[in-house]
């Protein structure tokens, strides 16, 4: 769910920079802040994603599994 964020008291170079930015890229100014939100923080995003599917991985290592095409043909069938 989209929110609405209001930055107040930017100092007029980083707007001026930020409009000239938007420019550049062919953007609004406010498509080219939640670019710039996005890329700083979807590192953050990628690392804590990484750290949960490792923990997943531990916690079912060495545990038997059937293929996902199986379970899929089977609940097909029972039906």
């Amino acid at each position: 769910m989209p929110v609405s964020l209001h930055v107040r008291n930017v100092e007029d170079d980083l707007a001026v920079a930020l409009k000239k930015r938007a420019r550049q890229n062919n953007r609004s100014a406010e498509a080219e802040h939640r670019e710039i939100l996005r890329s700083a923080l979807k590192p953050r995003l990628d690392a804590e994603w990484e750290r949960r599917a490792a923990a997943l991985r531990e916690a079912t290592k060495g545990k038997l599994t059937t293929p996902s095409e199986i379970l899929i043909r089977e609940d097909r069938d029972f039906r």
